[in-house]
């Protein structure tokens, strides 16, 4: 391995220092890792939003050395319920319940606060020797035995491999003449939290109304991360209002079963779409994350995606270099795409049709879904599946996935 030249990762967010790191414990020292992005200049991070991490995510997070110390701050999910409803129906009735747990004393998921996951990260990426550059990758010329990385502050790497992690707008793919196919949602998600009077128990509920799915997703203390789907128009309309006018709007759909609640935050409204790149790689050039693949959040796996990316490339590129071989050859990062693209396409059909199936008025799909979920709830083997599947236990799994060092 030590006459390979390095691999240059632009984007600083979840995917690329998990990539960063992992490459770094595989590769050895005599493999330079640079992250590239001007994010990595506001530190310690700002984020005030909370990320689902599942159970395959939490063992990649603990085999690359990161999750001893988030853990402290991770509210793990101990149980699940599903609703469906109309608005302003007097009652919710559960159809779907789930324990919270994969394998004994393992939830399927936790809750995380962004900014503590991403300070961590980078604190273990500087002490691990990767370079974090505050600054963004420019431009790039692939050439057969290598490529040509310039960056915004006009310095230049000869590197073996470019990673892009910057995002769903990616400059990277589009650079790369990449496209993608998809379509936006004529939905907005308003992320916002939420403080309460009585303690969630580690219980997440998802209630399925007309508009879209409506996730309580609890946080460390009597605190609750939400995800609250509407159509873009009235989501613009919601998070314009007065915190006094807000309040009744939120209380409506989260109910009262936690008693009084409150805004921890200012509500914000993102725009939800799906789109998968035609494909994740091109002359020296991988995707991962939002860069490569976007999907709707009702089931709550877009990071999760992006830390399936970072778990197959960096298994592929560590493989390859204990062969001896180029790591940014195309046969080598050619089999990351085989391994991640058809997951990812699977992901997104699955998504689009959860989110048509449940985010509309008819009375007969509700009818039908309501159903569905009944069987599933009384059906454990089922119900198992639909558990290790919500936990990226399913399918190839990589092996740091598996909490398996490279």
């Amino acid at each position: 391995m030590s006459g390979q030249a390095g691999i240059v990762i632009g984007g600083g967010a979840f995917a690329g220092l998990a990539l960063a790191l992992a490459l770094r414990q595989g590769l050895g020292p005599e493999v330079p890792v640079i992250v590239a992005d001007p994010a990595l200049a506001t530190r310690p991070s700002r984020d005030p939003r909370a990320t689902a991490i599942v159970a395959a995510c939490r063992r990649l997070f603990a085999t690359i050395g990161v999750w001893d110390e988030v853990a402290g701050e991770a509210q793990p999910i101990l149980d699940m319920v599903v609703t469906d409803s109309k608005l302003h129906d007097a009652t919710r009735p559960v159809f779907l319940t789930f324990a919270g747990h994969v394998e004994p004393g393992e939830p399927f998921a936790h809750m995380v606060e962004n900014r503590h996951l991403i300070d961590a990260l980078v604190r273990h990426a500087e002490a691990a020797g990767v370079e974090l550059k505050a600054t963004a990758v420019e431009s790039y010329d692939a050439r057969p035995d290598g490529i040509d990385v310039t960056l915004a502050d006009g310095s230049r790497i000869a590197a073996s491999l470019l990673v892009a992690a910057d995002g769903a707008r990616s400059r990277l793919r589009e650079r790369a003449g990449i496209p993608t196919h998809g379509w936006d949602y004529d939905q907005s998600g308003i992320v916002v939290t939420v403080g309460h009077e009585r303690d969630h128990d580690g219980r997440a509920e998802e209630h399925f109304l007309p508009a879209g799915p409506f996730a309580i997703l609890p946080l460390k203390g009597k605190r609750s991360s939400l995800v609250w789907t509407e159509k873009r128009s009235e989501a613009a309309r919601i998070i314009g209002l007065s915190e006094e006018e807000f309040l009744p709007e939120l209380e409506e759909r989260f109910g009262l079963h936690l008693g009084e609640i409150k805004l921890l935050d200012k509500p914000r409204a993102f725009p939800l779409s799906y789109f998968v790149a035609r494909s994740f790689v091109a002359d020296r050039l991988a995707l991962i994350g939002d860069a490569a693949h976007v999907i709707h959040p009702i089931a709550g796996q877009g990071l999760n995606m992006g830390l399936k990316d970072v778990a197959a490339l960096a298994e592929v590129v560590v493989d390859a270099a204990r062969l001896g071989m180029d790591i940014g050859q195309a046969d080598v990062i050619e089999r990351y795409q085989r391994w991640r693209r058809f997951d990812t396409m699977a992901m997104g059909v699955a998504t689009n049709s959860l989110n048509f199936l449940f985010s509309n008025k008819s009375t007969l799909l509700r009818t039908v879904r309501d159903i569905g979920l009944g069987v599933v709830d009384r059906t454990p083997p089922l119900k198992n599946l639909f558990i290790r599947q919500a936990a990226g236990l399913t399918g190839e799994v990589p092996r740091l996935l598996k909490g398996e060092a490279l």
